[in-house]
């Protein structure tokens, strides 16, 4: 289909609002406009080719046009596309990604609840604990301990939970029950310390922040991504993920994991809380790679314990007064099932942990470049830290732009990577080959060195 590329940049510019958009450039610049994606690919409307670096974002992990997928949503939207999920109803497809999430998830999250995305599943976990504790008489029992530079969504409660300060300039928050914790960042941890004493470090911080806020009395739940996302692909201390939920455990919190992102492949498991790390959260949530991004669905996974608690009526002729509209939606849970089964089929998690070391390892050999401070993730989430003085760490002028010039520079070379300020992000399909790795890498090393040599003529870097 032809497209009037021009038309619909000014059509853009007028009418559409993106996320996370700096208004001073997009109304000068706008935006470059995807019109078709294939594999490992994306196609820009003035026929451009790139491969996706990131997965869309973060989340198209079997790859991009897959006839199957849109089939199963076709067929299911043929059969039913839409039907109430309340007043005691039903629709097979929830039915069976229910029972299909809870095979998969660690053994004592046998229950489900539908959202539309990772935002509002991280803000209904929140309502749900809340009213989890209420039903246990222990009202008072509502602070939730976040992360800084955790990122959980842009939702009201769920961009307060979100630790990331730059998200929320010029917005309110919920501070009165959200409390921020240091985020685990092994590359600026104190110098001198281990990372077994580093470790040791953020657990005695987590514990005397929960003594200061009251105890067991007034702090509900810890929650955390796995791994450290959109904050910086940020990788923990050995144990310090165990650590944390013991901590939690001895005072009667809840453990929430932020699996929106590490769900569903990217760290080479269906969900990477018990597979990788060793711990069974109270409560997983999962969106993104539940669908590849086929398709809005997100998804949380509470325990048996909390269901015995919440599917108790707190009154007589009382409901679990919470959902939405399209919780359950069929034509997305018919995409989730499809999705698992071509991961199952395709052995994708399988390839994540075939090629994902390859991928850490090559990406890690950019480490002699001169701007390249750190090389960090793991599998297929991945991130590079670019910095004025390696021995320093010290970051170039936040005016440089570095993250979103080594950006441009891959993109010119065919390669779409995320910038996020001096940072750039690897999120890939979980299709990646050891060739398609190789062929990555040489663009960014290439990127990377054109992007010194604009620092320098800018007089942002000196050599």
């Amino acid at each position: 289909m032809a497209h009037d590329i021009n038309k619909l940049w000014e059509q853009d510019k007028a009418h559409f609002i993106h996320p996370f958009t700096d208004f001073s450039v997009f109304e000068k610049e706008g935006c470059d406009i995807i019109t078709e994606s294939r594999g490992e690919y994306v196609f820009d409307g003035k026929g451009n080719k790139y491969l996706d670096g990131i997965a869309g974002l973060w989340c198209v992990n079997i790859g991009h046009g897959r006839r199957e997928m849109g089939q199963a949503m076709a067929e299911q939207a043929e059969r039913m596309a839409y039907y109430s999920p309340f007043n005691n109803l039903s629709n097979v497809p929830a039915i069976e990604l229910s029972a299909k999430l809870a095979e998969l998830a660690p053994s004592n999250l046998n229950h489900v609840f539908y959202s539309c995305g990772g935002s509002v599943a991280n803000d209904t976990t929140v309502r749900i604990v809340h009213y989890y504790f209420n039903q246990l008489g222990q009202k008072d029992k509502k602070i939730i301990i976040s992360r800084k530079n955790g990122y959980h969504g842009t939702t009201y409660v769920s961009s307060s939970l979100t630790g990331i300060e730059s998200n929320n300039w010029g917005f309110d928050t919920a501070d009165q029950f959200v409390h921020h914790v240091a985020e685990a960042n092994c590359y600026r941890r104190p110098d001198g310390m281990t990372e077994a004493q580093y470790c040791d470090y953020l657990v005695e911080d987590f514990e005397s922040s929960i003594r200061q806020l009251g105890g067991a009395d007034k702090v509900a739940a810890f929650i955390a991504e796995p791994i450290m996302g959109a904050g910086g692909v940020l990788v923990a201390p050995e144990g310090y993920h165990r650590r944390m939920y013991d901590v939690c455990k001895k005072h009667g919190m809840l453990y929430i994991a932020d699996e929106v992102v590490t769900a569903f492949g990217r760290l080479g498991h269906f969900f990477a809380s018990e597979a990788v790390f060793g711990i069974q959260p109270d409560v997983i949530n999962c969106a993104k790679g539940l669908t590849s991004g086929y398709i809005p669905l997100g998804a949380t996974l509470l325990s048996d314990e909390i269901y015995a608690v919440i599917s108790k009526p707190q009154r007589e002729g009382a409901v679990f007064s919470t959902g939405f509209t399209y919780s359950g939606h069929p034509v997305a849970c018919a995409a989730a099932l499809k999705n698992i089964e071509i991961m199952e089929r395709e052995n994708i998690c399988g390839n994540v942990r075939d090629v994902g070391p390859y991928l850490e390892q090559q990406l890690k050999t950019l480490l002699d470049l001169p701007i390249v401070g750190d090389v960090r993730g793991s599998h297929f989430m991945m991130c590079i830290e670019s910095v004025a003085d390696k021995a320093t760490k010290a970051l170039l002028p936040m005016e440089a732009n570095v993250g979103k010039r080594i950006a441009e520079q891959c993109q010119k070379r065919g390669l779409i990577v995320r910038p996020i300020a001096h940072l750039n992000v690897l999120s890939p399909p979980l299709i990646w080959s050891r060739e398609t790795v190789d062929l990555v890498v040489g663009i960014l090393r290439q990127s990377i060195l054109a992007t010194v040599e604009s620092l320098i003529e800018d007089g942002h870097y000196q050599a």
